[in-house]
């Protein structure tokens, strides 16, 4: 696995230089690693991007902050003043800790059929079919299993355990997580007089540039059509995407989610934890979906959408499911007062 490099320090104005910014104070204060508002002490860098904690500005003993142009006048520590401190944060992070990547070379222990650029680095068990394309820089770590025919782009990481099934294709700069599946069959049966024919999965996985894949989350390759995973997806832990469907541009999608199979998700949305999407839907572009919703229709206009039952105690819950039973009945009752209220008007 990469390592983390000793923490590089760096002036306010360094890091300005690299990252854009404006320095308000002394620009020669140096940093060397960052940390919350609350926690940071002498040669940290902290920053705010929720206004609940501009207090914590007061009182904390980091060196320098990264905040918003709306708070540059918040705090007389020296600070960086940006549009988004968050995703500052982000970048002043990765570069104060580089990550370290293991010298190129294919480990004695790793089973390779294809030919492979010099510059990649293969280690100990890792198992690479027939007709595999790998690009340059691209780390495989420990016991990865890569099958006949997948291409994976140039700076790929991939970490222990991940399998990849034949024919797959991922792009460019991909990080997949531990334990990570892709390319299984998908879950495609025929019943046939009281049993279930397999259907050959006989598409592919297809995933673009700059992709992150969490661990244990499966994509399945396609059943005709590819599964397809466009740039700069971001999949967390556990999360399940079945055969045939499209994921667009850019779409993060929280831990446990799950999207069944042929659904189609547009650039820019944002999946949130255990959600689960119904098959054969289509859902439009920067759509929200809460946490735990369950998504049973398509839906065609970007918004936020939520579908959960708020928690209550047992027996208020029960009380409440029963209404809930009940609203169709009433519904027509109301249809049937709205008519007759109609009636005995028009003879009034």
């Amino acid at each position: 696995m990469p390592e983390t490099g000793q923490a590089v320090s760096l002036s306010l104005q360094d890091i300005a230089a690299r990252l854009g910014g404006d320095v308000l104070g002394d620009a020669a204060t140096r940093v060397g690693q960052v940390a919350t508002l609350a926690s940071a002490g002498n040669g940290q860098i902290s920053f705010l991007s929720n206004p609940k904690y501009r207090d914590q500005l007061q009182t904390t003993r980091a060196s320098a902050v990264i905040v918003s142009r709306s708070a540059a006048q918040a705090t007389a520590l020296p600070r960086i003043v940006v549009d988004n401190p968050y995703a500052y944060y982000a970048r002043v992070a990765s570069l104060l800790n580089p990550v370290i990547r293991p010298s190129p070379g294919i480990h004695p222990a790793a089973c390779v059929a294809s030919s492979l650029p010099a510059s990649v680095s293969i280690a100990a068990g890792v198992v690479i079919g027939n007709r595999v394309a790998i690009g340059e820089n691209v780390v495989i770590h420990s016991g990865c299993s890569i099958g006949d025919d997948v291409s994976i782009g140039e700076g790929g990481l991939l970490y222990p355990n991940v399998t990849i099934y034949d024919g797959c294709r991922i792009g460019c700069r991909a990080i997949i997580h531990s334990g990570a599946v892709i390319g299984a069959d998908g879950f495609g049966f025929a019943p046939d007089a009281g049993v279930w024919l397999k259907i050959p999965q006989i598409g592919r996985v297809r995933i673009g540039d700059d992709v992150e894949i969490g661990a244990n989350t499966s994509i399945d390759r396609g059943a005709i059509d590819d599964t397809v995973i466009g740039d700069g997806c971001k999949l967390d832990n556990q999360v399940h995407i079945a055969h045939n469907c499209v994921i667009g541009e850019h779409t993060v999608i929280a831990g446990c989610a799950g999207v069944a199979g042929s659904t189609r998700i547009g650039r820019g949305c944002m999946i949130g934890g255990a959600a689960m999407i119904l098959n054969h839907l289509v859902i439009a572009d920067g759509t929200v979906i809460s946490p735990g919703s369950m998504v049973m229709k398509s839906i065609t206009q970007a918004g936020k959408y939520t579908a959960l039952f708020p928690l209550e105690t047992h027996d208020r819950w029960l009380h409440n499911a029963a209404q809930v039973r009940h609203l169709s009945r009433l519904a027509d009752r109301v249809a049937k007062l709205e008519k007759l209220i109609e009636v005995l008007n028009t003879k009034g």
